[in-house]
């Protein structure tokens, strides 16, 4: 009934008084049934304000940096909170054009995964796997409840299956990473991340106004910190640290990560990263510059910061 009433609603251009005679429900339970379906999925809608420009922020994005921007409108006056969750809603539903069936995703978790988790519009797929792109586990917790709540929320929209990847996001030891890397067990999950056919990730920044996850939720010491400050990193994909011309080589975490090699992100052939917050611009930049992103989501003034 949702379906028809959805149908009636926005294809024939019925009022809701027309399709509440039509289906012999009150106008009440039409409102109620045109909602769930939008809610469900059934209906998706599109705003074209011009179908052959994009946008100038958009277009200027796309042809510096050579990737697919989605830029979200945004009042130059909102609260850091609100702009990510309107990122977030445009990024979920933009996602389902990017999943599909037999398809292998990498996720990495954070502050904005964990925000798009929760505004995922339901789309059935077969034989799709969401895998883990990094450990979440440190010296105060595991991070298996954390990571496999958002992990779980992707496969559940989906109805797709769930890898998790327990290991600690950064090893005290790179020798005992270098073991655990041998392990059959690791191998497997190490295997499906280099046959994923799309990642989907945010930036994390040890600058932004919305702490990331990884700067804090007491995965870096005083130390770790330290290091980061003299290596000039100005953000972190999944744990895997780098500079703002987007070199990675010679920052001693990178050793001790458990996030993916960036060779093999760039043989993944969609890698979305989203992104809310200004003060992300210089962490963006480097993830450009190292070719880590086809598809960019984000808000206007960080669109505007990155082609200024």
């Amino acid at each position: 009934m949702a379906a028809q009433a959805a149908h009636l609603y926005y294809i024939q251009n019925l009022t809701m008084d027309a399709i509440a005679a039509e289906l012999a429900v009150s106008r009440a339970s039409v409102s109620r049934l045109v909602s769930f379906a939008r809610a469900e999925g059934l209906v998706e809608i599109t705003v074209h304000t011009d179908t052959t420009d994009p946008g100038e922020l958009e277009l200027e994005l796309n042809r510096r940096f050579r990737i697919r921007s989605y830029v979200v409108p945004m009042p130059a006056h909102i609260s850091d909170i609100d702009r990510l969750d309107r990122v977030s809603v445009s990024a979920a539903r933009l996602l389902n054009r990017f999943v599909d069936s037999h398809m292998t995703v990498g996720l990495a978790w954070g502050s904005t995964i964990t925000a798009v988790s929760k505004h995922l519009v339901p789309k059935p797929t077969r034989e799709t796997v969401f895998i883990q792109l990094n450990g979440s586990g440190n010296t105060q917790t595991t991070g298996i409840s954390y990571a496999s709540e958002i992990l779980s929320r992707f496969a559940s929209n989906y109805g797709a299956a769930a890898q998790q990847f327990p290991v600690p996001t950064l090893f005290d030891d790179p020798a005992t990473k270098a073991g655990m890397w041998r392990e059959r067990s690791t191998l497997r999950v190490l295997e499906q991340q280099r046959r994923m056919s799309l990642a989907v990730f945010s930036i994390g920044s040890p600058l932004a106004k919305v702490p990331s996850q990884v700067y804090a939720g007491g995965y870096l010491d005083e130390d770790d910190r330290a290091l980061l400050e003299h290596h000039h990193v100005v953000g972190d994909l999944a744990t895997i640290f780098y500079r703002v011309d987007g070199t990675f080589n010679g920052i001693p975490l990178n050793a001790r990560s458990s996030g993916p090699e960036f060779n093999v992100l760039r043989r993944t052939p969609r890698r979305l990263c989203i992104a809310a917050d200004v003060s992300k611009n210089l962490g963006i930049r480097g993830a450009l510059a190292a070719e880590l992103i086809t598809d960019l989501v984000v808000d206007s003034q960080l669109a505007r910061a990155l082609v200024e």
